[in-house]
């Protein structure tokens, strides 16, 4: 039975927020933790992250955002083998080459792509390309170079990348039928229950929406974003519904069983809604506070988690060369003498 390889990475283009850590980055590091029978691997997608922004300070400012982010909120680097993208070469190399097998065709029928041009066509653009470089076109392939790299068995994604990783199993029968045997044709992993979190406004909280609250805010600024987060005209004394509330699906996901069901009881009662924000934001600061210290730690000593993040990029690239060299010979790349 081969060992199970997960792979998880995430895009440099934003400050992990409340949601992202809840419906990502706290179950990846509970099941990191939890099950040592398997290889993890953990990467800031940064070269993903060209795709959609041309700000090179804001990508330098996400990667080590979410890098302290991971290593704050509890990932073992000791565990599990934490890189940056553009520490490994070979995923780069591997790209070019896996765009050599991939078929045109099934790049048009990329979701994010089709969406693009869609968008082109309702808003009647002269070219229905318009704005679409070929790093949006080509990001599945690149995708599949980051988990075939590895020969990742599982790996966590929303829904909206699971065609994503059925065109990463395409492109890997493709080459194994070209040239042999070499690539693992990966699982997609959906979390059925994962969770949701609603933004300031009532909307999924995202950074398209600019409705987010970032996990490790100051206590000061986080205590006003709570105190913002939209509620309906309800006064004290009056029951209100905590099946539709914001507010109370936040707190949901970071109370424990008892502590939901005893704000349930509270909204049922009539809570006023000063109230319940003060109790959401003392439970939430409480509970992030060491984190966020931590994190403030790590965000001063970017050298430190440059060194963090090259300490798993040769890890990493210890699988990564051999089988590079491996591939390179496949395809006829390579010394001609032997």
């Amino acid at each position: 039975m081969t060992q199970q390889t997960v792979l998880t990475g995430i895009t440099t283009t934003g400050i992990p927020h409340l949601g992202n850590y809840a419906g990502a980055i706290r179950p990846a590091i509970e099941s990191s933790l939890r099950n040592t029978a398997k290889s993890s691997y953990f990467f800031m997608a940064d070269y993903h992250a060209l795709i959609k922004c041309q700000e090179p300070e804001r990508v330098r400012e996400s990667t080590l955002a979410i890098a302290a982010t991971w290593l704050a909120s509890g990932l073992d680097t000791d565990r599990v083998t934490c890189y940056r993208q553009s520490d490994i070469p070979e995923v780069t190399e591997l790209n070019w080459i896996l765009t050599c097998v991939a078929a045109k065709g099934l790049m048009n029928r990329a979701h994010a792509y089709k969406a693009a041009v869609q968008d082109n066509v309702e808003n009647e653009a002269a070219d229905p390309d318009k704005g679409i470089n070929m790093g949006l076109f080509s990001y599945p392939i690149l995708m599949a170079a980051d988990i075939l790299m590895f020969n990742a068995t599982h790996v966590p994604v929303g829904r909206d990348q699971v065609q994503h990783l059925e065109m990463t199993r395409d492109i890997a029968q493709r080459f194994n039928h070209l040239y042999g045997e070499t690539f693992t044709l990966p699982e997609a992993v959906v979390e059925e229950n994962s969770m949701v979190l609603k933004g300031l406004d009532g909307r999924k909280m995202s950074k398209s929406y600019n409705n987010t609250i970032p996990l490790f805010e100051d206590e000061k600024k986080f205590r006003k974003l709570i105190n913002k987060i939209v509620t309906n005209s309800l006064e004290p004394g009056e029951p209100k519904d905590p099946d539709t509330c914001t507010l109370f699906s936040i707190y949901s996901a970071f109370a424990s069983t008892d502590e939901i069901s005893a704000m349930r009881r509270q909204y049922e009662e009539g809570i006023g809604w000063g109230e319940a924000k003060k109790q959401v934001f003392e439970h939430l600061n409480e509970l992030l506070k060491d984190k966020r210290t931590l994190y403030n730690e790590l965000i001063s000593d970017p050298a430190e988690i440059d060194r963090i993040l090259k300490k798993g990029a040769e890890r990493a690239r210890e699988y990564a060369v051999p089988l590079m060299a491996e591939v390179r010979k496949k395809v006829g790349i390579g010394p001609l003498a032997g």
